[in-house]
């Protein structure tokens, strides 16, 4: 993409009405614009990694056996009210009367919805488990929404549900569910650490927050500091296996919230205990037969009886976490994408263009790039160097290849790694090896 054609509206001064790092980042970078209080439009840099953040929840999500649906934005009320939730809720619920006056409402969530559609189509025993999941706008009506993307009113989530036939069926469905977390959010370069957490309105009795700890981080937490070393992704998974002792080695340590957190119990581990702020990224409940039941979401078992399903369901934030990764890298001069959820795996700087050399060898490395697979930022506008610096290191881009004439004089170009802002002089090809590999 050439830059002289691509709509960018960055800002030089910080927003006044941005609080936080990720709000005042994703506003300057051109990412978003508020349309009103709490929802966002994404502008087409913020639309790119609000899919790159999409698509590796989706990929993790299949791999451990979910299968997608895609479920609507309006629900009937009359669902709601069959589970006891819709007078419980609160005002969060954005509730809607169509023109045959039927009450409807806005999903903040898909409990409902989603037993609805089990228990039309799931008859037998021999059907579970039965993983399903989707990625969708929701909506609550925040009375205070705030810091950008972060708490919002409307939010893209990616929320999936199990059934299963009995108890020991559903733990090894949470289970998979519990390691699917670990490993997409390692992948987005975010190390998660699980923490016992209330149900809240989702009801339940076994539940983990997925958090990522950052300094602008919303809430305080407690953890063992050895889990800054675990690593998700250092082996491989078989989601059919046994996933139990991973499940506990990642739950042997300490860890809680500052409303879950106990002093008295974490006297043993001395220096080892981390205090530090946190920022939900993902949350997963088992709440067992409470909306099966209510629901009449039954199967027929291997006897012949019907046995209500066991229930869970898994909540990652999907635009939420565009802004948590911001909160967790960036620095003075603006975003540090991860490479695997950058909007461009590669800017390239033209410092002077209208020079005929610096065009050639800058429209010769585009092709080439692209050729390779590369999303490419090509900064080919007549702008002063100075500004060209600021707007790639803005927006984030993980690698910068800059041409300029008294380097291509020698041959050489200058490539920088915008994560430890270290550069080298190399020759073109050396240069597009580099970023490539």
């Amino acid at each position: 993409m050439r830059l002289s054609s691509y709509f960018l509206p960055t800002l030089k001064e910080d927003p006044a009405e941005a609080q936080i790092v990720s709000h005042r980042l994703m506003l300057r970078a051109g990412m978003v614009r508020q349309a009103s209080a709490g929802i966002y439009s994404w502008l087409p840099l913020g639309l790119r990694v609000l899919r790159k953040v999409e698509q590796i929840v989706r990929q993790e999500q299949d791999a451990a056996g979910c299968q997608e649906i895609l479920m609507p934005t309006i629900q009937s009320a009359d669902l709601w009210r069959e589970s006891g939730r819709y007078d419980g809720y609160g005002k969060e619920m954005l509730r809607i009367i169509d023109r045959h006056d039927r009450e409807m409402l806005y999903g903040p969530t898909n409990e409902e919805l989603v037993t609805d559609i089990f228990r039309n189509t799931v008859r037998s025993y021999r059907d579970l488990p039965t993983l399903l999941y989707h990625i969708q706008w929701k909506f609550r009506d925040e009375m205070r929404p705030r810091f950008g993307v972060m708490r919002g009113r409307e939010f893209l989530m990616k929320d999936a549900y199990s059934f299963d036939l009995d108890y020991d069926a559903a733990r090894r469905s949470y289970n998979k569910m519990f390691v699917s977390y670990l490993r997409t959010f390692a992948r987005m370069g975010l190390q998660a650490i699980p923490m016992q957490a209330d149900t809240g309105p989702i009801g339940g009795d076994l539940s983990h927050e997925f958090i990522i700890l950052a300094e602008t981080g919303e809430s305080e937490v407690y953890c063992h500091k050895d889990y800054l070393t675990f690593d998700p992704l250092a082996a491989g998974i078989d989601y059919e296996a046994d996933l139990q002792p991973v499940v506990d080695q990642w739950t042997s340590l300490y860890a809680a919230t500052d409303e879950k957190h106990d002093p008295a119990s974490v006297d043993a581990i001395g220096d080892a205990l981390l205090q530090a702020r946190g920022i939900e990224v993902g949350h997963i409940f088992y709440f067992g037969t409470k909306y099966s039941r209510a629901m009449n979401a039954t199967v027929t078992g291997p006897d012949g009886s019907e046995i209500v399903a066991e229930m869970g369901s898994y909540g990652i934030g999907v635009s939420r976490l565009v802004g948590a990764i911001i909160e967790a890298y960036h620095d003075d001069s603006g975003i540090v994408w991860p490479d695997s959820v950058a909007p461009f795996s590669v800017g390239l700087l033209n410092l002077r263009s209208g020079d005929t050399a610096c065009d050639v060898a800058c429209d010769d490395m585009y092709g080439k790039l692209r050729a390779a697979g590369l999303d490419v930022l090509y900064d080919d506008r007549d702008e002063r160097a100075g500004g060209k610096f600021a707007d790639m290191d803005l927006i984030g881009v993980p690698w910068q290849l800059i041409v300029g004439p008294r380097g291509l004089k020698s041959g050489t170009v200058e490539v920088k790694r915008r994560a430890t802002g270290e550069r080298e002089e190399l020759s073109v090809e050396a240069a597009l090896s580099r970023v490539s590999s």
